[in-house]
């Protein structure tokens, strides 16, 4: 069971499969799966969004492998504008996208300290990694911004090709730290 989640300005609802034609919509941008991995076709078939929710995401769910959660503004709550997703994996346990129309203003950095504590606080992990390509530069701020440290360098294959990455951590202990230095996120 996935809970619901909100913060100042979002709401998290659950993944769910009536979600796929928004996701549709929205999702298939360069800009927005450049530096996703490439397990995402790309061109983003006509089925892409219901292919991923109701083949991947939901049984994944399901299993308690991952949680995943849509991203809506609270003025706008039947408008997706977003995705964001925690997963067990060993390198890289959290991941997000967010509409071309939204990006720039926090929402994602505020949607992570949601997941975050929840990661930590409801689910119990003791670490949280993220991997990101080096050139996704916005991504890498969140990380650097909430506390997290880069601790290995590899190759990933993303949508826009093989490319360098960073692996960054943060333990249950540096995020409590973190958010206590930090009351307002």
């Amino acid at each position: 069971m996935v809970p619901a989640g909100e913060t100042k300005r979002l709401i998290l609802c659950p993944l769910a499969l009536a979600d796929a034609p928004q996701i549709q919509d929205l999702f298939p941008h360069w800009e927005i799966v450049r530096f996703l991995l490439n397990a995402v076709p790309w061109p983003y078939p006509p089925d892409g969004a219901v292919h991923f929710i109701r083949d991947v995401a939901l049984p994944a769910m399901e299993h308690g492998d991952q949680w995943a959660w849509t991203l809506r503004l609270k003025s706008a709550p039947d408008q997706i504008i977003g995705l964001l997703d925690l997963r067990r994996d060993e390198e890289d346990n959290r991941g997000f996208w967010l509409g071309l129309a939204w990006q720039r203003q926090g929402l994602i950095s505020e949607a992570c300290v949601w997941a975050n504590d929840f990661w930590f606080d409801q689910l119990g992990f003791h670490v949280l990694r993220a991997a990101k390509a080096v050139a996704n530069t916005a991504s890498r701020r969140i990380s650097e911004n909430q506390g997290m440290r880069r601790i290995g360098v590899i190759e990933k294959d993303y949508v826009s090709g093989r490319l360098p990455a960073e692996i960054w951590e943060i333990t249950v202990e540096e995020w409590r730290e973190w958010r206590a230095s930090n009351p307002d996120h």
